[in-house]
């Protein structure tokens, strides 16, 4: 068994006990992470996206902080500031809530889009500036974040930049009758069952995960399938801008992090496909008449990946 297949299960089934939902968004989350990505959950409230990033930070032992996104949240509440100090005459750098491991940003669209470049400069460049002084970031980095999709009032738009950064966007959905019977039934306890969730795996075996996702094989026919449906998006007629070059290495990088996650040490056309969708949502932009007409990112993506053939594959490995 792979590294990545036995941490990965080990996250999966402590996230299992909390979180009562589809366990593939469990492994696209956890494909992120090992592929150095950032992850978007896109949902309406209540449907557990707190919930599931808290109890995965939690069960991988990293540093985790959480940054609640309001209209007065100001960028030095994200980076943190540089603070002076009488006694030694000189100012003393106080982090901020970014400095961690793994970074829950809530209701991300409720901050001012200056403090949303903040979060960009360390989701792009692993770092951030503060007072002309730079501050790398420790690894890994991960930012987790949710937004609302339905709510105008008080939001922000991300910027097409911000929404670039995001490995993967997901969408939990409503949960089954049986999963929201769990869900209901656990909260006969005062404490949150989240709380009782415990780190299973430590920082060095995610770093050594991260190591062994890059090497993970992609065929030439499995890369030809990837570029055919970038194309795709950029000659589609709907559209106005296609998938970029960064669009592109993320379906790589998450599709070998998915493989391995699977326990697989190649990835097949399937992972492609399976990840096309998270990967493409946030990085289209659609023309006025296609707005019109009522077509979505989604429809259209979903269109693509029907369209463009999926290869014969078998694994030479």
């Amino acid at each position: 068994m792979s590294k990545i297949k036995d941490v990965s299960d080990k996250i999966k089934n402590s996230v299992g006990t909390v979180f009562k939902g589809d366990e593939n968004i469990v492994d696209m989350i956890l494909a992120a992470v090992f592929a150095g990505g950032h992850v978007l959950l896109e949902d309406v409230p209540g449907t557990g996206k707190t919930v599931l990033a808290k109890s995965i930070a939690k069960s991988t032992g990293l540093d985790f902080s959480r940054i609640q996104c309001t209209p007065d949240l100001m960028p030095s509440d994200v980076t943190g500031s540089s603070v002076w100090l009488p006694a030694k005459s000189e100012f003393e750098f106080r982090a901020g809530p970014v400095m961690s491991n793994i970074v829950l940003v809530d209701e991300l669209n409720r901050a001012t889009p200056r403090t949303q470049s903040a979060l960009l400069e360390a989701m792009a460049e692993g770092q951030i500036s503060v007072d002309g002084k730079r501050h790398e970031l420790s690894k890994p980095f991960f930012v987790i974040a949710t937004e609302n999709p339905v709510e105008s009032e008080g939001t922000f738009p991300l910027p097409e930049a911000q929404k670039d950064r995001f490995m993967l966007c997901l969408s939990i959905g409503y949960p089954n009758k049986a999963e929201e019977m769990s869900i209901i039934t656990a909260q006969r306890t005062l404490v949150h069952p989240v709380e009782s969730v415990k780190a299973v795996v430590s920082k060095d075996e995610i770093l050594a995960c991260m190591e062994e996702a890059v090497n993970i094989h992609v065929d030439e026919a499995v890369m030809e399938y990837l570029l055919s449906l970038v194309e795709a998006t950029r000659t589609n007629e709907s559209l106005t801008a296609g998938i970029s070059p960064r669009g592109s290495i993320a379906l790589y990088k998450a599709a070998q992090a998915l493989a391995a996650v699977k326990g697989r040490s190649y990835v097949t056309p399937e992972d492609i496909k399976a990840l096309a969708l998270p990967v493409f949502r946030k990085r289209i932009i659609l023309k006025g008449d296609a707005i019109i007409k009522g077509l979505t990112a989604e429809s259209i993506i979903r269109q693509i990946i029907e369209a463009v053939p999926v290869p014969d594959f078998k694994a030479h490995v």
